[in-house]
């Protein structure tokens, strides 16, 4: 007969409970969302800055140029000073496939979002076949760099014995080491990698400018992007402090400018290219000018 009181009281303390863990959810909701809100937008403001990304051409120069010098000055023992590192072997090695997989899920959201055309989206994606191409042209270009530049090195306790074996396969079947001058492929894809995002990021802030939609998901997708394209740039300088001959950094780094210069600062704006990031998004000031 007593025990109906203390069941009854233990349900509305369980009730309390559960009302006071759902109330702290929807709080730290509110937070998240809030933060996600801010931070996408002070992020799109950031990229979408012409001076800005001027000084972060400026910057990427610097970190190749004078980045090596800091190798003075850094503990060579570091786990980034190793070729098996977690970030070098998960992140460096797959740049243009993380690169690829993120900025491809930016591109097809907002420009399927700002036109609902399907042949405006492919033509806008068409921009990372072309950076693939432009990665798998530059490695094969590397490695024929190597080959034409190399010889054919025995190790041995003294020292290296050179051989006369013609070409790279030949020498490495015989068991030996072929050296030549070999261009930071590395470099190369961390430095078209970061000029491409911030170059394809930029368009969030117009994308936001115009009142288009622009939802949790899309800035989610939006910040991770922000986000890879801040780990680029760390690796980029854990790269030049630790690792490759100093001009073959140099080099890597300027052809990949040279890359971006060809693509984005060039060929994307003529009629017969997949277009400059955010062409056809948005209408023209003019245009609304005239209809209104």
């Amino acid at each position: 007969m007593e025990r109906g009181p203390v069941v009854g009281a233990g349900r509305g303390a369980g009730a309390r409970i559960r009302a006071l863990l759902g109330g702290l959810v929807r709080v730290l909701l509110w937070v998240a969302s809030a933060l996600l809100y801010f931070g996408s937008e002070q992020a799109a403001r950031l990229l979408g800055s012409p001076c800005l990304r001027r000084l972060y051409h400026a910057w990427l120069a610097a970190v190749v140029i004078f980045g090596p010098l800091l190798q003075f000055h850094v503990n060579p023992r570091t786990i980034f000073a190793s070729h098996g590192n977690f970030f070098n072997i998960k992140f460096v090695n797959s740049a243009w496939g993380w690169t690829c997989t993120f900025l491809g899920g930016f591109v097809l959201l907002v420009v399927f979002l700002a036109t609902r055309r399907v042949a405006v989206t492919a033509r806008h994606l068409s921009r990372l076949v072309v950076g693939a191409a432009v990665w798998r042209g530059a490695g094969r270009a590397f490695l024929l760099i190597e080959d034409l530049t190399g010889s054919c090195f025995e190790p041995l306790p003294q020292g290296l014995l050179l051989h006369e074996l013609p070409d790279r396969r030949s020498c490495l079947a015989a068991g030996h080491q072929w050296r030549g001058y070999t261009v930071s492929s590395h470099t190369f894809l961390l430095t078209f990698c970061c000029l491409l995002m911030a170059e394809e990021a930029a368009v969030f802030a117009k994308y936001l400018a115009h009142g288009l939609p622009a939802g949790a998901p899309l800035r989610l997708v939006f910040l991770l992007n922000v986000l890879l394209l801040g780990l680029w740039n760390f690796l980029l300088l854990c790269t030049v402090i630790y690792f490759h001959q100093y001009t073959h950094k140099v080099v890597g780094a300027a052809v990949g400018t040279f890359a971006w210069y060809l693509t984005y600062g060039s060929w994307y704006h003529q009629p017969w290219s997949p277009g400059s990031p955010g062409h056809g998004l948005f209408p023209h000031p003019n245009s609304i000018h005239k209809h209104n």
